[in-house]
């Protein structure tokens, strides 16, 4: 085993380690505090879109 695959190797368990911290951070947060519904969020702000797109959109011409 030459020093480029211990690298590959090691890049390998720092970004397991580093996903593995992120997701139980993330557990203990959602858990802990009253964190906001990100899909619910993102329905509201789309539906504020279209009505602004469809209330300000310029009338189509008639040719």
């Amino acid at each position: 085993m030459d020093s480029h695959d211990s690298f590959a190797a090691m890049g390998f368990f720092r970004t397991s380690f580093t996903l593995m911290f992120g997701m139980g951070c993330g557990v203990y947060v959602a858990q802990n505090y009253n964190v906001p519904n990100v899909k619910k969020l993102f329905n509201t702000y789309m539906f504020l879109a279209k009505h602004i797109e469809e209330t300000y959109r310029k009338p189509k011409r008639d040719d």
